[in-house]
């Protein structure tokens, strides 16, 4: 609703909105970067080294000593907020395949429909040409009456009526 000139804002706090989209844009993109090689990787990478300096304390750096508690620490709250987002990233995956799965049995019903209307179609067609004179038909009656007239012609004109 848009804010009226005739009654005062209300005081107080109002939380920002988070688009859910973009949310949901950023939960899928860390997900499916979460399931690649590259990722591995990099994650192997970084705790290698995070236990070859630590381990090896050089340059004087020792700031997580063996039991790596600090790093175990970072494990656990990647850990918390990965299962969320990818939940939701799934979650919006549900979503689109229920829409499409919807518009697929939309689709379905249109094409049996059509379908349907044009086997009608054709059984009205076939019901029509089998009244309609085809052209064999009409040569074999053209052919019956000019051998008919052929016959008259050869028994000589008539004598009476016609």
């Amino acid at each position: 609703m848009a804010d009226r000139l005739d009654r005062p804002k209300a005081a107080g706090f109002r939380r920002p909105r988070l688009d859910p989209d973009l949310v949901g844009k950023g939960a899928e993109a860390f997900a499916r970067f979460m399931g690649t090689g590259q990722f591995l990787m990099w994650m192997t990478l970084f705790v290698i080294l995070w236990v070859t300096l630590n381990v090896a304390a050089l340059w004087g750096l020792r700031w997580d000593p063996y039991p790596f508690i600090l790093l175990n620490l970072f494990f656990s709250v990647q850990a918390s907020y990965a299962a969320p987002l990818i939940l939701l990233a799934q979650n919006r995956q549900d979503d689109r395949d229920r829409v499409l799965a919807e518009q697929d049995r939309r689709r379905g019903e249109r094409n049996l429909a059509d379908t349907e209307y044009l086997a009608r179609e054709m059984a009205s067609l076939r019901m029509l040409l089998s009244e309609v004179a085809t052209r064999d038909y009409v040569r074999s009656e053209l052919r019956t009456l000019l051998e008919e007239l052929d016959e008259r012609g050869a028994r000589g004109p008539e004598t009476g009526g016609r």
